[in-house]
């Protein structure tokens, strides 16, 4: 009988444990430097709205046109395999012929993280990218990560902040 019950045990305890849900690595740490990787706005626009917020500072919304810019411009870069604000074009000039009618208008690129955490690390730490990061105005975010494996970096970010606000 205490055989019986002991194996009884044993098998609801084991049943148990496979109904376990994984633990899923938070998105921010997404290698990008991995095909077909795919950055979570979402997650670089909480991020920066809670810095933004830690700073007395409004929140930020993904803006669709300003990631489509900055895809744009890391796609360039990565062709290019150049971290340059002006790749294709100085920021004013690509938010005009996109169409986007920013009032106010900042970009941080980089180069080199493969993730969401160290491109926000890199651009904190950074004076003048911190300083865009907590610009006074921006209401919007686009933000986009090229990857290119045959590249020195191998993966290339842009982030763009602005509004459409009257100044």
């Amino acid at each position: 009988m205490r055989a019986a019950a002991a194996i009884l045990i044993m098998l609801l305890l084991a049943g148990c444990a496979g109904n376990e849900t994984p633990v899923q690595q938070p998105s921010m740490y997404t290698d990008m430097a991995v095909p077909g990787s795919k950055l979570d706005v979402q997650a670089a626009a909480i991020m920066i709205s809670q810095y933004r917020q830690n700073n007395g500072l409004g929140t930020v919304v993904v803006d669709p046109d300003l990631t489509r810019l900055a895809e744009s411009q890391s796609g360039a870069m990565a062709a290019a395999n150049k971290m340059d604000h002006d790749v294709r074009a100085p920021l004013a000039k690509r938010l005009a012929s996109g169409g986007y009618p920013a009032t106010v208008a900042v970009e941080n690129i980089s180069a080199g993280y493969h993730t969401l955490a160290e491109a926000f690390s890199g651009w904190r730490d950074s004076p003048p990218h911190r300083a865009n990061m907590l610009k006074n105005g921006v209401t919007k975010l686009g933000i986009a990560a090229s990857y290119a494996p045959g590249t020195k970096y191998k993966v290339f970010w842009t982030m763009i902040l602005a509004s459409t606000e009257p100044r």
